[in-house]
């Protein structure tokens, strides 16, 4: 969709809506062919500038990429998602208008610098009530992997549990407040792609909260205490972390077991997302 695609649809806005433009990220390592993967999307309003972007980042999502192209660059795909923010953060603190131009004429030249074997499809528009929903939404339609129907309460994967845990933030009015999708690499070593799932602020302390598939990525768990050992080292404020885990922990299970040892030697609380709207109504007045 065009500039003039966008104002027809922006004049047409339903009230409560705002219109949006959104562009899929492909993924293309061999020109000649014309073969892509779609790797991320970013929505942006752009009337205000306010953008959202979100590039694959779980392990399944990768070996989908190599499936299709068994020699995917990992390495640049890992590290996409700084790269690209630091280029809009960069262009934002030089505009002298907020950053809004800034970024947006540097999305207009995204073809001409990015890496040949990644591309912009063309921009689409789209009414949207909040950006984040509306990402969510834009993501499973065009990026996100594919899998069949599971039974009912079968463990959900990683994507799945962010998207209940937000919801439960969002129904708890704290979503303005918690920090999205955290680098770690402040904290770790540069070019450090893990992120934390969430951070908040309240009283002089930081906390985190990660999701911990431990059906499907039990040894997840030592890559989190190793960086909450991290950022405690690193960081100015008081730390408190919490892992939101698909599953309640059965002492009787071994993995359970280890998961659970391996998050309370690194002092972080497990909590299963059957309990996790009552942990976050917890958190709720302590954030006021």
């Amino acid at each position: 969709m065009n500039e003039n695609s966008v104002e027809t649809a922006k004049a047409g806005t339903p009230p409560g809506e705002i219109s949006c433009a959104y562009r899929v990220l492909r993924y293309s390592p061999n020109l000649v062919r014309d073969e892509w993967v779609n790797i991320g999307v970013l929505l942006f309003d752009p009337s205000t500038g306010e953008r959202r972007l979100r590039l694959i980042e779980e392990q399944d999502e990768y070996n989908r990429v190599r499936r299709l192209h068994p020699h995917a660059d990992e390495a640049l795909l890992r590290a996409l998602r700084d790269d690209l923010e630091d280029r809009f953060q960069s262009a934002s603190a030089r505009s002298s208008n907020g950053g809004n131009a800034s970024w947006l004429q540097l999305l207009g030249k995204w073809d001409e610098t990015l890496s040949n074997a990644l591309q912009l499809a063309p921009q689409k528009g789209v009414h949207a009530t909040d950006l984040d929903a509306e990402m969510e939404r834009l993501y499973a339609d065009h990026v996100a992997t594919q899998r069949a129907p599971s039974r009912v309460g079968a463990p959900g994967s990683r994507a799945q549990m962010r998207s209940y845990c937000s919801q439960v933030f969002r129904q708890a009015r704290l979503w303005d407040r918690i920090e999205k999708s955290v680098r770690v690499s402040e904290f770790t070593f540069p070019g450090d792609p893990m992120r934390l799932d969430y951070s908040y602020r309240r009283n002089g302390t930081r906390g985190f909260v990660h999701c911990l598939s431990v059906t499907r990525a039990p040894t997840d768990a030592k890559t989190l205490a190793y960086n909450a050992e991290r950022i405690t080292a690193k960081a100015t404020l008081k730390t408190e972390f919490a892992a939101v885990t698909d599953v309640l922990l059965n002492a009787g299970n071994d993995r359970h077991c280890f998961v659970r040892d391996t998050l309370r030697d690194a002092g972080i609380e497990p909590v299963p997302m059957e309990g996790f709207a009552v942990w976050v109504a917890k958190l709720k007045p302590l954030l006021q």
